[in-house]
């Protein structure tokens, strides 16, 4: 399955998307991942981008579209992948037309008032890019990462300035590519009307959608 989980900043990408990978066997894909890996190890590709990442701002589509095409060629995604975070626009969902087919778009409608909420509170582990929530995440160790060990930091573009800017770059240019996909008759729409549901509740909802999606 080519799945695509689409949704704004915060409303927990990430999180769905690294519980349905382990169920379906396939790698989870988030480009903004990748392109802080390749900040962090200083790479040609990091140094491209670095300056947009830390901004809050998006990566050109041209580069975005070369390391996703590349990632996706990759042994792990023959039986297909889950992307969390692209496409981002209908300009970018086109150009991922000409290098794949997608089965399914999972987008999920959050209310901006909890997108808010828990930015405030999410961290991210500066090693593995893991990421939990002060509230409703928690890690075992304060300031801790449970899978590494590493150092849980709050990510510069998500302070109050830079969580403004990416949900007002999401509307403006984000929101009309729900249109692309519902008209191939591929979006599941996923609600989520509380801060602090537990995520494993939105999985087991996405799971039994999935179940009767044919691909």
């Amino acid at each position: 399955m080519k799945l695509v989980v689409f949704g704004p900043q915060g409303s927990g990408k990430g999180t769905y998307a690294s519980r349905i990978s382990p169920k379906y066997k396939i790698p989870q894909i988030s480009t903004g991942d990748l392109f802080r890996e390749a900040i962090k190890n200083k790479t040609e590709l990091g140094k491209k981008v670095e300056k947009f990442v830390n901004s809050g701002i998006y990566v050109p589509d041209d580069i975005t579209i070369n390391v996703l095409k590349e990632r996706i060629s990759k042994s792990d995604c023959k039986n297909g992948f889950i992307l969390d975070g692209f496409p981002r626009t209908k300009e970018q969902a086109v150009a991922l037309e000409k290098i794949t087919k997608i089965d399914v778009v999972i987008n999920l409608v959050v209310p901006e008032w909890i997108l808010l909420e828990r930015l405030a509170c999410r961290v991210t582990c500066e090693n593995c890019q893991t990421i939990y929530n002060t509230k409703t995440l928690k890690p075992n160790k304060e300031g801790v990462c449970d899978k590494c060990g590493g150092k849980l930091i709050q990510r510069k573009d998500e302070t109050p300035e830079g969580i403004k800017l990416r949900l007002k770059q999401y509307r403006e240019m984000s929101e009309p590519l729900i249109d692309f996909y519902k008209k191939k008759g591929i979006v599941i729409d996923i609600k989520v009307d509380k801060a602090d549901v537990p995520p494993d509740v939105v999985v087991a909802e996405i799971l039994k959608k999935l179940e009767k999606v044919k691909y």
